[in-house]
């Protein structure tokens, strides 16, 4: 597997290049890079369509740096510059395992104070140059596409931490064992726990922003499964232990595709599960004992092929909350459906026996087909009662 970009690139090209940039943590960020971009297309299109429509904001102008923006700036710039001179001064050390550098307490204290320092001044200078004698407030109005950074941002944090909260209490066994390891080490994250978390705040951000939730769901919808897709091409190139039961089956006569597509050992994995690689040198020779379904190379493929249909059908579909609900229905079904021929704690209780992702799979897609039915009789009661109005 291909721990970090570098691992990737000396692969393809033959190369030795030290790039310690994680893999999964880059396919993470495209994951968010590729959502906003559908996302801001989406409200673009709503906007046009006037389902959205531009947000008054009131802000100050000609105020000087407030000493809260300054200690928030000094922060930022502290932790960068402590981490950032520590490694590039032991860059051979922190380059070797970057994820375990970034997340100690190592670093350069006057490194540190020095970007903290040069953060400040700059903001200060800022403020000051735009400095009024009498700071003043204006309206301004900000059309829903430019609020896809906040959104992007919101989503990345809530969902992030529920994806790691979820898949700690899914494995307490591993949490007890090693407490601070587990909750802060990124090989585990559980995508349901973000969904409903990053689903959780956006809901409240849109209220207070007066954007109509069902119509950002619809707008979200495409930008979710095409993330999901994009991010578990992460856990394949990485190797992070998301993948499928062990299959020793021989592939069928019928199959065209390359074997590891069948059945794969994962050499080098970011997590070392499996058995010793021999004539390995590093920090990632282990490879599994036994080949296993590559379960997140049938997931991307399967979230590619749902975001080509949702993205083919969302003109036609005139009625809001309808496109989140066919969302929910179909992610509902290709994850229930993996869940068979993945690796998973599973839970034991009124002769149910299941996994954390199969209940909530299944929950989505019983919320999926009330909205078919909900939001079209919402939309006729909704025009009944305009036609009433109109003809009083």
């Amino acid at each position: 597997m291909f721990p970090t970009i570098g691992d990737l690139i000396n692969y393809l090209l033959g190369t030795h290049l030290i790039i310690p940039i994680q893999s999964f943590g880059f396919m993470m960020a495209l994951t968010f890079l590729a959502a906003a971009y559908v996302l801001s297309l989406k409200m673009r299109r709503k906007e046009k369509d006037r389902l959205l429509r531009p947000v008054m904001r009131k802000v100050e102008v000609g105020k000087k740096a407030t000493t809260t923006e300054l200690i928030i700036n000094g922060l930022i710039g502290f932790i960068i510059g402590f981490k950032l001179v520590a490694f590039v001064l032991d860059f051979n050390t922190a380059s070797s395992d970057p994820q375990s550098f970034f997340l100690s307490t190592q670093g350069n204290w006057i490194g540190g104070i020095g970007f903290a320092v040069i953060l400040m001044a700059a903001k200060y200078f800022e403020k000051d140059k735009q400095k009024l004698a009498e700071p003043k407030t204006e309206t301004v109005m900000v059309h829903p596409y430019q609020l896809v950074g906040d959104i992007t941002i919101i989503a990345a944090i809530a969902g992030l931490i529920g994806a790691k909260l979820f898949d700690t209490f899914e494995d307490l066994d591993t949490l007890r064992e090693n407490f601070w390891g587990t909750l802060f080490s990124f090989s585990g994250l559980t995508f349901y726990g973000g969904l409903i978390c990053a689903a959780l705040v956006l809901m409240y951000y849109c209220r207070k922003n007066k954007l109509s939730i069902t119509v950002m769901a619809d707008a979200v919808a495409p930008a979710l499964i095409l993330a999901y897709g994009v991010g578990r091409i992460g856990c394949q190139l990485a190797g992070d232990g998301d993948w499928g039961i062990v299959n020793n089956k021989p592939a069928p006569s019928w199959w065209f595709l390359p074997k590891w597509v069948w059945a794969f050992n994962y050499p080098h994995n970011v997590i070392n599960e499996g058995v010793p690689l021999p004539n390995c040198g590093g920090i990632h020779c282990m490879v599994l004992a036994f080949p296993v379904y590559p379960t997140p190379v049938y997931e991307t493929a399967m979230a590619l092929l749902i975001f080509a249909f949702l993205w083919l059908v969302r003109k036609r579909i005139k009625t809001s909350g309808i496109l989140f609900s066919i969302y929910l229905i179909l992610n509902g079904i290709e994850r229930f459906f993996i869940e068979l021929i993945r690796v998973n704690s599973r839970y034991h209780f009124f002769g149910i026996n299941a996994t954390q992702a199969e209940l909530i799979a299944l929950v989505l897609v019983i919320a999926g087909i009330i909205g078919l039915f909900y939001f079209p009789k919402r939309a006729r009661e909704k025009s009944s009662k305009g036609s009433s109005t109109s003809s009083d």
